[in-house]
């Protein structure tokens, strides 16, 4: 029988840089077939089709290599989701030397490893790995992960107390589930505070786990990293604690949602980040994403921001027969959708 085909999970919160990784990957593969499977929180696609603009293979086999998965979390949706499409890429095992999946940001990773010990997949396929990557910025900014001392003396002082927030809990379990920590962003922290994001996540691994920081042209990231560290983690999951280990179904922070708008008109790009930014001020948006038509430009910009924190970069020229239309995505707690929608509508390029 050949050999398991393997499948490394990418795992991270909104915004810490998973697609820029994977993104990097493809266009560096040293010559390997990789399938990606990305699921998005949302209805509107975008790291899905940001992948697929890399350069990494021909359109048509970027269009049967690359998948998304759109209906949620892919944490709560394996079964329906998931399973097909490991199915489909499975009857092609011969063309693909690996698989990635990129995980919503609210995603945990165990339900989905779990998937992994299904009769239909465990014969053909193993988890090679669990990548989880830290926003160093955010989590030198307390983002979403409360000061661990204060914590620690809430517990003490009231052990029957939950002080935790959905979102510390997710960050945690993300950690919990790793076999490697990739950091980002830490050309946006002092030495200083990077030093205090590697102390703060390796107290969350439970056990001895590498934690790489990469530069910001990504240019330590290549498959020898990555692939093939033969963890087996389907095979290992007691030794990834979470959360959730009791629960036999789980709930995502209910107030977390997220919306999107069409657009058929072009933006100057400083004059709609001040006005994504005023939205962030005036809204609790965690993570913003999309593509921008600007004017009298034949390439399409891309805009991705986390909190007040944005970037910025053409990636690939308009095609012929494609509308040029600007495409944002907002996720974020308790979103006023109408409100965001106003704001962009009433912006003049």
């Amino acid at each position: 029988m050949a050999s398991k085909l393997p499948v490394t999970v990418i795992t991270g919160f909104l915004g810490s840089g998973k697609t820029t990784l994977i993104r990097h990957l493809l266009q560096n593969n040293q010559g390997r077939r990789i399938a990606v499977i990305v699921n998005e929180f949302g209805e509107l696609g975008i790291d899905g089709e940001l992948l697929r603009s890399c350069g990494y293979c021909p359109e048509d086999e970027a269009n049967s290599n690359i998948v998304e998965l759109t209906n949620g979390c892919l944490c709560c949706t394996v079964q329906e989701e998931f399973l097909p499409t490991m199915q489909q890429l499975l009857q092609r095992r011969d063309a693909i030397d690996s698989i990635l999946i990129e995980t919503s940001g609210l995603a945990l990773p165990k339900p989905l490893v779990k998937a992994f010990r299904w009769p239909e997949i465990r014969h053909a396929a193993t988890v090679d790995a669990v990548i989880t990557v830290v926003d160093c910025e955010a989590v030198a900014n307390g983002r979403f992960a409360s000061d661990p001392e204060a914590v620690a003396q809430q517990r003490q002082e009231d052990p029957n107390l939950e002080h935790e927030t959905p979102l510390q809990e997710l960050f945690e379990d993300q950690l919990a589930c790793a076999d490697l920590v990739i950091l980002t962003k830490q050309d946006l922290v002092t030495p200083q505070q990077e030093a205090e994001v590697r102390e703060l996540v390796d107290q969350e691994l439970p056990r001895e786990v590498k934690i790489v920081a990469v530069s910001g042209d990504r240019s330590g990231i290549t498959p020898a990293l990555l692939l093939g560290l033969g963890a087996a983690v389907e095979d290992n999951l007691d030794a990834r604690p979470s959360h959730h280990d009791t629960e036999e179904d789980h709930d995502h922070d209910d107030e977390i949602n997220s919306t999107h708008l069409i657009l058929d008109r072009a933006f100057k790009p400083e004059i709609l980040q001040q006005e994504l930014a005023a939205l962030v001020e005036s809204q609790e948006i965690y993570r913003i994403k999309g593509f921008v038509a600007v004017p009298n430009k034949s390439m399409r910009l891309v805009i991705q921001g986390v909190g007040k924190r944005f970037e910025q970069f053409y990636d690939r020229p308009w095609k012929p027969d494609e509308i040029r239309q600007t495409r944002l995505v907002f996720i974020g707690r308790d979103l006023d959708e109408q409100a965001i929608a106003q704001k962009l509508v009433e912006t003049y390029h």
